[in-house]
């Protein structure tokens, strides 16, 4: 039996970069694999909810609107707040207190959302090279 590790923001916290919380947070499932947001109607019941849209909008001013609540990495497009531990059938349609825990709940972008879940880290943003002196002048 595989023990299953809970993850939590305040853990999250204590890796400084982008790539140590991306490890952290990594599942590497398969694609086609049933998880809860396969289940369109619950998909609906859950993120149309104000319940949820409050809790979102806790964790997007929380997290600063950072990718992975790292300042480096503002998310200037839409925001998607992850679980980062899954939720199940149950735990919504229960409208159990887990799905709305501001400590299993990151902000990512979308490409970062799906290299989390697939293992993906081509997908990953990439901050744009310190300049230095000269860096753009062909004949140095």
């Amino acid at each position: 039996m595989q023990k299953i590790m809970i993850k939590t923001h305040r853990e999250l916290l204590r890796f400084k970069t982008f790539e140590e919380r991306y490890n952290y947070l990594r599942l590497s499932s398969s694609i086609g694999q049933p998880t809860f947001g396969y289940d369109r109607y619950l998909n609906q019941m859950l993120y149309g909810s104000q319940k949820w849209k409050r809790t979102r909008d806790n964790i997007i001013i929380r997290d600063d609107g950072c990718d992975l609540g790292d300042g480096d990495y503002r998310i200037h497009g839409r925001i998607i707040v992850h679980h980062m531990n899954p939720i199940t059938i149950e735990d919504v349609e229960e409208d159990r207190d887990v799905v709305y825990d501001p400590d299993s709940l990151i902000c990512t972008t979308h490409n970062t959302h799906n290299a989390i879940h697939y293992g993906d880290a081509s997908l990953l943003p990439q901050l744009p090279n310190e300049r230095r002196p000269n860096d753009t002048c062909p004949w140095r």
